[in-house]
């Protein structure tokens, strides 16, 4: 396909840039530190350490990994919890002795975690000790050899760290009981590190940074293998992207998403270390109250979230209080970002949030909207720099401007692969180094590219094509409802229909009262036959609706 969106990137920003500017993001991490000394670097909870104390923890936790646990060049450790100090730490210290990061949703059920360490071969784990009664079940069938725990107040120093952490396991009883015997405490690792030494390490750009999985909703989760030159090409891209980083003296932004989750890995973590910015790390973003309030506490210049997180901020009490004078960028990804919530945000802060794309297997961003256009279009824009995107048919032939197909994904931040899956590899993989991404898209004669839905989320109402998206973002305009998601239900007539899941923000919206508002806006077959209504939808830890659940639950007897 032509580059056509060339012709419409932001002034100043390059087609191309080069993936290999640093060797490894332990050279990217290692610069940083070099140039932001006393820059903060990361907040949390009332807790902030600099560049220099960055620098000297992950020295220490990496020196640990190869002096007392014995690891080499390539191995893998597993790290599992939410945003906390102890992570940037142990993930940096990580990267800096070689070794591969495996990154682990601390709400995994003891299956899900089991597979992720067998499959993984991670020797070793840190992990949140509200999930430890999980890696209790199944350690021993893993090759988990050395267990690292760690409370929320113990990066907080005294007395605060005792006290956060009594309240968390006593009062809030958020620690389930556990035994795990030979197992090590963080700050006691730290502790033995400070008189080891780090041993330099030569990490190259295709040696693998992170084992980070994916597909765990629609079957077995695969390990996609990205590369030191996959994250460097990544966050270059960003930057070049949005050249307004790196001119701005200490950019802040709010981390709500979990780190371990690709979209604030990159996003947050590696583009803000990269132009010495510092990351306000929220652990529980879930507590909307909470959140509201430590948003009050900081003057930030970006924030990055979804649109059930945009949505719930908006929602809170005390959100449209806060001061957004020095807010620039709100960037948004993961899911569709809905026009609804993207003219509130507007409304209420006024500025736009900037809808980005991509997956886990692109590290993530491939596409984003320009930073300096504000009115929103439903596009996932223009690929980034070094990036081609092309529409292309079940056959993989490419198709023409405007029409629907599967998008395709080629640039450096594109995965080597799925670890130990050449089978789903090659189902993924086209011939060029081409990415079947399974979103399905168009782009327009500007170069825009609009995303209709997921393959396997596509509803089939007589034949004809129905998006979900498209209809969620029609029902959330409805000032009664805070959340909505549209899912295929099964019909004798049609084979499928569309049904609605619906969250009240009006108790006395109805059923009727949504189908009405559905006829006027949309043609006869995307009409909802069915609206439920529940007091919350399912998410994924990130906060996408998790859409297959919803449709399973319409097949159970009952439901």
């Amino acid at each position: 396909m032509e580059k056509i969106w060339l012709k419409n990137y932001p002034p100043g920003v390059p087609a191309e840039v080069n993936p290999e500017e640093y060797p490894s993001l332990k050279h990217l991490f290692e610069e940083a530190f070099r140039k932001h000394v006393t820059k903060p670097a990361f907040t949390n909870l009332g807790r902030t350490l600099s560049y220099a104390e960055t620098e000297e923890l992950s020295r220490r936790f990496g020196a640990w990994l190869q002096k007392e646990a014995g690891l080499r060049k390539g191995d893998r450790i597993a790290i599992m919890m939410p945003n906390l100090l102890q992570y940037p730490i142990a993930l940096i210290g990580a990267l800096r002795a070689g070794l591969t990061v495996v990154n682990t949703n601390p709400l995994y059920t003891p299956r899900e975690l089991e597979h992720q360490l067998k499959d993984s071969g991670a020797q070793v784990i840190l992990i949140y000790e509200g999930a430890c009664a999980t890696l209790q079940e199944v350690v021993a069938r893993t090759p988990v050899r050395k267990v690292i725990t760690t409370g929320i107040g113990d990066m907080l120093g005294f007395p605060k760290g005792l006290i956060t952490n009594l309240v968390v396991r006593h009062v809030k009883k958020m620690v389930p009981a556990w035994s795990l015997p030979g197992s090590l405490r963080f700050n006691d690792v730290l502790s033995k590190g400070a008189s080891l030494t780090l041993n330099p390490v030569e990490v190259g750009p295709q040696d693998v940074a992170f084992l980070q999985y994916t597909g765990g909703t629609t079957g077995v989760a695969k390990g996609a293998v990205l590369t030191h030159r996959n994250l460097v090409g990544n966050t270059i891209q960003i930057v070049s992207w949005m050249p307004e980083l790196e001119r701005i003296d200490g950019p802040v932004v709010i981390t709500a998403l979990p780190l371990y989750h690709i979209f604030a890995l990159t996003t947050n973590c590696l583009v803000f270390t990269y132009v010495g910015g510092q990351n306000v790390l929220i652990t529980n973003p879930r507590d909307m109250k909470a959140f509201v309030e430590e948003l009050g506490k900081v003057r930030f210049t970006f924030i990055t979230g979804v649109n059930t997180l945009y949505n719930g901020l908006m929602n809170t009490p005390g959100f449209d209080k806060l001061d957004f004078s020095s807010l620039k960028i709100a960037l948004a990804g993961g899911m569709a970002l809905q026009g609804a919530v993207s003219e509130r945000w507007r409304q209420l802060t006024g500025r736009d949030i900037n809808q980005g794309w991509g997956l886990t297997e692109t590290s993530p961003v491939a596409t984003a909207n320009r930073p300096d256009e504000t009115r929103y279009t439903g596009s996932i824009g223009y690929p980034l720099p070094s990036t081609e995107l092309s529409i292309r048919d079940d056959n993989g032939n490419e198709l023409a401007i405007g029409q629907p197909g599967e998008i395709c994904v080629r640039g450096p931040q594109v995965m080597r692969e799925y670890w130990n899956r050449p089978d789903e590899t090659a189902k993924v993989m086209l011939p060029g180094g081409w990415l079947r991404t399974g979103d399905i898209g168009r782009m327009d004669e500007m170069g825009l590219t609009y995303i209709e839905d997921r393959k396997k989320d596509m509803i089939l109402v007589s034949g004809f094509n129905v998006y979900p998206n498209e209809v969620e973002g029609v029902v959330a305009k409805m000032p009664g409802v805070l959340e909505v998601a549209a899912v295929a239900q099964d019909d004798e007539k049609s084979g499928e229909v569309v049904a609605l899941f619906v969250v009240k923000k009006d108790p006395a919206l109805t059923k009727e009262q949504v189908i009405d508002f559905c006829k006027k806006e949309l043609t006869g077959y995307k009409v909802p036959r069915a609206v439920y209504f529940r007091d919350e939808l399912p998410k994924t830890n990130v906060g996408k609706i998790l859409r297959r659940e919803l449709r399973d639950g319409l097949k159970k007897p009952g439901a």
